[in-house]
């Protein structure tokens, strides 16, 4: 693995931190207390490639690689959690459709996603009882003649209410034909679609600013050339889009922390306790070690896996590793800047205590921390 940065890489990641700083950062405690779904940032962020990043630039992307990704969402989610998963979505639609849709679908749904003319993309696979588990879905997808038709619902979906194009998950054969995810299949659903109905928005604990909401499927007629990729071959298109997902979430998680970073070390210089700044202390000074020493080794874990994706070599595992290890840190580090801020880190006035609560759902969307480490585990155990 390479630790210099390339001039592509490097210009992505300038380019998202000046437009984070100056632009999103003024409102990322607005677009959280208000719920605001931050459309207006996502359309300049499309005007920077940055809906697109490791989508080919024959297809509308900015065509720079995984790595260039990782490092913009690391510095969207420094700022914005709720807009940063809205792109990372966004990108891994891109993405799914790049790599497994017929030209006729890539011509019509990249550069829509690129633009921002679709807005954004929404990724549809999970159901109130198939969450962890894909098998357990029973939305449907009918076969008739000139048409499928899906039946059923989804649950947890990011950016439901605002999307140009989902990516739909559903089952074609039944489990007595093809059991668990054998008989799952993948179909693009325009947003509006007759049939598909977007549900009332989650009132979620944090990433307030990112629309969640169920979907649902009645008679939902798409033509038969919506099929994304082969009949029956759903379950690989979703694990092939998970996989890059997670380096997405672990971005954002590493993204997340760093902010925490930053802000406790600029409180514990300020705030002083006994006539001395609180950065004085060793209690404070072992926190801010811990937090800075957890900060690297999750993002080379996570840069490493982008580094693998990028050269076409194997990274599930990788990508595993990093999500797991990324947001649980977080997490830490997260608690550890809320507790440096003492009181101040509870109210709303500073940012930790909306990193806390933004930082809590990285490690479980995307593929829980358990599923990771199964993943992990199962790689161990089969080499």
């Amino acid at each position: 693995m390479e630790f210099e940065l390339n001039e592509t890489q490097s210009m992505v990641q300038r380019a998202a931190r000046d437009f984070a700083t100056r632009v999103i950062r003024p409102q990322a405690a607005e677009i959280d207390r208000s719920e605001r779904f931050p459309r207006e940032i996502l359309a300049e962020l499309a005007g920077l490639g940055l809906l697109a990043v490791n989508v080919p630039e024959s297809l509308g992307g900015a065509g720079a690689g995984a790595v260039a990704y990782a490092l913009a969402m690391q510095e969207i989610s420094a700022v914005c959690a709720s807009t940063a998963v809205a792109m990372a979505v966004t990108n891994m639609v891109g993405e799914v459709i790049a790599t497994f849709g017929t030209d006729t679908q890539k011509v019509e749904h990249c550069p829509r996603l690129a633009d921002g003319t679709h807005t954004v993309g929404a990724f549809a696979l999970s159901e109130t009882g198939a969450g962890s588990d894909p098998g357990g879905m029973v939305t449907t997808a009918r076969d008739e003649g000139d048409a499928w038709v899906l039946d059923g619902s989804k649950q947890w979906i990011t950016s439901a209410a605002y999307a140009g194009v989902f990516v739909v998950w559903a089952r074609t054969a039944s489990q007595a034909e093809r059991p668990g995810t054998r008989g799952i299949s993948c179909f693009l659903v325009p947003g509006g679609t007759p049939g598909l109905t977007v549900g009332k928005a989650e009132d979620k604990m944090g990433i307030r600013g990112s629309n969640t909401a169920p979907l649902a499927f009645d008679a939902c007629r798409i033509p038969k050339a919506a099929l994304l990729g082969d009949l029956h071959g759903g379950f690989k298109i979703a694990m092939m889009a998970l996989d890059g997902g997670r380096i997405g979430i672990s971005s954002q998680a590493i993204g997340i922390a760093r902010a925490c970073l930053e802000e406790s070390l600029s409180y514990a210089k300020d705030r002083r306790a006994f006539d001395r700044p609180i950065a004085d202390y060793q209690a404070i000074q072992w926190k801010l070690a811990d937090m800075k020493t957890e900060l690297d080794a999750a993002n080379l874990l996570a840069l490493r896996a982008a580094w693998l994706k990028e050269r076409g070599l194997p990274f599930s595992r990788e990508a595993s590793m990093a999500k797991v290890f990324a947001t649980e840190a977080a997490n830490r580090i997260a608690n550890h800047a809320v507790q440096i801020h003492g009181g101040y880190g509870y109210i709303r006035e500073f940012a930790a205590e909306r990193h806390l609560r933004d930082a809590r759902v990285t490690t479980i969307y995307e593929g829980t921390s358990e599923i990771q480490r199964v993943v992990i585990a199962r790689s161990l155990l089969s080499g």
